[in-house]
């Protein structure tokens, strides 16, 4: 995760270098839910609404071709029963998304579609029980022992959308958990993120 957060401070801070490299903020909702395995029986909670938002750096590679380092807050978890109980799980994280950038000029704008991998580390979080008209809240322990969750997760990254000349851009994106969260899990007991979502941005110095 260490070598992560370089990489992308470098990409960063190489960009000021790059002639062509745009700074651009981005932020929009997110729906999240989690993959579990208890025992070999795989579950899907229901979705979370849930916000994304932060900064964004465009690396021009050549001619319509971009890497695109990102810092973002994201907000992830979902809502299921447990035991009888409505049960929300909320998870905060600092997510790091590297993307290779196709961006064509469409019309009188750029179509961009993006792939890459993304690195993220738990900030906090809780879970949220209902029992009858009372909140039981609960905060999540970051560990690798049963009955904690691991703090770092990475997985895939995509997304498209369009980008108007001013700077303005509008886009979709789903992210893929690729890591066991289970503290001490394996492939019979698993915790997996996923998510999608809208984003509205801003690149500045757009031509």
């Amino acid at each position: 995760m260490k070598k992560a957060l370089l990489s992308v401070a470098a990409l960063l801070i190489a960009g000021a270098t790059f002639a062509q490299t745009k700074f651009g903020i981005v932020a929009g909702p997110s729906f999240s839910s989690y993959t579990y395995k208890i025992s070999g029986d795989k579950e899907t909670s229901s979705l979370l609404t849930n916000f994304r938002a932060g900064l964004t750096a465009d690396l021009q590679l050549a001619d319509e071709f971009y890497i695109q380092p990102s810092l973002l807050y994201t907000g992830k978890g979902g809502k299921e029963e447990v035991l009888g109980f409505d049960t929300k799980t909320n998870i905060s994280y600092l997510e790091l998304p590297i993307n290779f950038m196709y961006k064509p000029e469409v019309g009188n704008g750029n179509l961009f579609i993006g792939l890459g991998p993304y690195f993220a580390v738990g900030l906090g979080g809780n879970s949220e029980t209902v029992v009858g008209n009372s909140v039981v809240k609960n905060d999540i322990e970051f560990g690798d022992e049963n009955g904690e969750m691991k703090r770092f997760d990475a997985g895939a990254n995509f997304q498209v959308g369009y980008e108007l000349p001013m700077g303005l851009n509008f886009g979709l994106f789903t992210d893929l958990g690729l890591i066991n969260l289970r503290g001490n899990g394996d492939s019979d007991n698993s915790f997996r993120n996923t998510a999608f979502g809208v984003t509205v941005g801003y690149k500045f110095g757009a031509q």
